[in-house]
């Protein structure tokens, strides 16, 4: 459990233009003032990150985002009462508080109200919207639990805030509202589905151009540093050295068997951190029976995609 002394402290960093590690539902955040533009440059460097990749703010009330963005659609109005705190996050146009080292130089801004206790009350008592890419060196795995920021970052962070395990796993939807159309530019546990529920269609993202509009859109992300294979049921598994094979339905044989949940939430929640130990585990490669087709299970393609190496 994080302590309100812990909160505390953490919230003092952040003001004073240092770097936290902090949990939310979704992946561990590498928070920092998304007001400041020399701690947004911390947060960049501590990933290695490269500036054409915008990054997502934090915020604890619909009013905090409002007074970030140059102008509040009722959709985001309807999706705020639908998704927030929740994994949505909402591209709008950027207002002036917001800098543009933090947008990639691009007049939008993603915002997001995470649905983590710790992560609100850390925005709270900081007083500031946080500025929070996944808490890894830029295309390397996510991290799900304080363990793995520790591994992956060390004494480069200020400080991490251990709320255990995050619940839902994978990084969380992004839906730009700049245009005559919402478009969906990152898949996540919020499907496309649930939105156009509330929306009527939206439109998916074709080209990400120079500067992304969305974080998580360079081919290679989510990787681990054991070489992975994305694989169809009838595609073989490679043939080289000893492997592990991630499967969602039916175990193969020429390697050792890891299942995964059937359900998609279940699977998301769990992904990167079987990931984390599968690495760990000195395997030459690591094959994945690639998930379901449909919406629920978008997110998880999307991400596996990224992580393999064909």
């Amino acid at each position: 459990m994080v302590s309100r002394e812990q909160i505390a402290e953490a919230a003092a960093l952040i003001r004073s233009g240092r770097v936290v590690a902090f949990p939310t539902e979704t992946v561990y955040g590498l928070g920092a003032n998304a007001l400041d533009p020399s701690a947004i440059n911390r947060i960049y460097a501590i990933k290695e990150r490269p500036k054409t990749s915008p990054l997502i703010v934090h915020v604890s009330s619909v009013n905090m985002a409002k007074g970030l963005v140059a102008h509040w659609p009722g959709t985001a109005d309807i999706l705020a009462n639908a998704f927030w705190p929740g994994p949505l996050t909402l591209v709008l146009p950027r207002g002036d508080k917001i800098p543009l080292e933090l947008t990639a130089g691009l007049d939008t801004v993603g915002l997001r109200m995470p649905a983590h206790p710790v992560a609100l009350a850390l925005i709270e008592e900081s007083g500031l919207p946080i500025a929070a890419p996944s808490a890894n060196r830029f295309t390397q795995l996510s991290p799900t639990t304080a363990q793995h920021v520790a591994d992956g970052l060390g004494e480069a962070v200020d400080m991490i805030l251990d709320g255990g395990p995050t619940e839902v796993g994978i990084e969380s939807t992004v839906l730009s509202l700049t245009g005559p159309q919402p478009v969906l530019l990152r898949p996540g546990m919020v499907t496309r589905e649930q939105i156009e529920a509330h929306l009527g269609p939206i439109l998916l993202l074709e080209n990400a151009g120079a500067a992304h509009a969305s974080p998580g859109l360079h081919a290679k992300h989510y990787s681990p540093r054991t070489p992975l294979y994305l694989l169809s049921p009838a595609e073989p598994l490679p043939k080289d050295g000893d492997g592990v094979y991630l499967h969602w339905s039916t175990p193969r044989d020429g390697a050792t068997s890891h299942p995964m949940p059937q359900d998609p939430a279940q699977y998301a929640a769990i992904l990167y951190d079987t990931l984390h130990q599968v690495d760990l585990h000195g395997y030459d490669w690591i094959a994945v029976e690639a998930p379901p087709a449909g919406s629920a299970w978008a997110g998880i393609l999307d991400r596996l995609k990224r992580a393999s190496i064909r």
